[in-house]
């Protein structure tokens, strides 16, 4: 793969001929400061460890932030505390909705009865169901949808008429990207001097704000996007310069079947170094490898960015390189049929 050239520092939405007028502008490096504070007091700093095993086997200092150990098992309650909290208290009264494949729904459900505020969550008839019975914990109601984001944006639509509620949008909305880019201040401030650093990419809101904090810290990182191949419509819309939409992902990520919005799109342009692909039994044999090594719980979703690793020695040789593991939601019925294809 090529590398993706594109200066530092982000595009106005505005600005872009690949958005809209209508869409917001996205955050900056002090979006992500503010956001940081307004969490502090909700959100769990999650600890960043290593493995000197899988650091042999990579060839590289591997950094792993692990939001698996977050709110709600995800990285996804940054992004979601931040929004909710962000909303005033006529917004509030309204009703909060949003669409999710699971781990953003839960992160919703449960900002929002820590700010006393229904939620609404449109989730695929697919998705896991551990992340489904999640949501119900935390009180949302969930309506269906087709696993399509066409069918997600429909329902969504349908769902903020009915009910005349307030929606955030899971990557899509400049409060969600700068509390997502929280987890890489962290990252940063345990680990200040990495070479690079990797995120997983869906809807690309933890991408987007990875890449705006890690370059407000140092502009010389090198951010990589991970995304599985079934479900490569980011990796193909960067190489052809236009959000590639409608396709049906086919992994076992089911959290990275989204494809990019309007307002991650621009901001992933410029600033990534490059997305890198991985098939699904290489995502299930870095997920064993964080299970049996460092005793951790991650779901397929946060295995990506060792998969991407492991699948790219020679790119990542030597270096000190920071990983987003980004959630440890996992179905416990489907473990030995994931391992068994490894």
């Amino acid at each position: 793969m090529n590398n993706l050239s594109a200066p530092h520092g982000v595009e106005s939405a505005s600005a872009n001929p690949h958005t809209t007028s209508a869409d917001p502008v996205a955050p900056s490096y002090s979006d992500i400061l503010a956001a940081a504070a307004r969490i502090a007091p909700l959100a769990h700093a999650t600890p960043v460890l290593r493995s000197r095993a899988i650091d042999e086997l990579a060839g590289c200092e591997l950094h792993f932030k692990c939001e698996n150990l977050q709110r709600g098992g995800a990285f996804k309650f940054r992004g979601a505390s931040n929004a909710v909290f962000s909303l005033s208290d006529e917004e509030v009264a309204r009703g909060i909705v949003t669409q999710s494949s699971g781990n953003h729904g839960g992160a919703i459900a449960l900002a929002a009865r820590l700010r006393g505020a229904t939620a609404t969550v449109v989730a695929p008839h697919n998705t896991p169901q551990v992340k489904l019975a999640a949501i119900r914990a935390y009180g949302a109601q969930i309506v269906h949808c087709e696993p399509d984001q066409a069918s997600r944006d429909a329902t969504t639509a349908q769902v903020l008429a009915q009910t005349g509620g307030v929606l955030v949008h899971p990557f899509n909305d400049p409060r969600v990207i700068a509390g997502q880019g929280t987890a890489t201040l962290e990252l940063l401030a345990s680990a200040p001097t990495l070479d690079a650093v990797i995120a997983p990419v869906s809807g690309g809101g933890l991408l987007s704000g990875t890449a705006i904090a890690a370059h407000g810290h140092n502009p010389a990182i090198e951010v990589y996007g991970a995304e599985p191949e079934g479900a490569r419509d980011a990796h193909d819309s960067l190489r052809e310069g236009r959000r590639i939409t409608g396709r049906k992902p086919d992994t076992i990520c089911d959290g990275l079947r989204a494809e990019l919005g309007t307002l991650t799109f621009p901001i992933l342009r410029s600033h990534l170094r490059d997305i890198l692909l991985v098939d699904d039994p290489q995502v299930i044999a870095a997920m064993r490898l964080i299970w049996e090594r460092m005793k951790l719980v991650v779901e397929p979703s946060g295995a990506v960015p060792l998969a991407v690793v492991l699948a790219n020695r020679e790119r990542f040789a030597n270096r000190r390189v920071g990983l987003i593991v980004s959630g440890g939601n996992v179905d416990l019925d489907l473990i030995a049929q994931w391992f068994a294809r490894a």
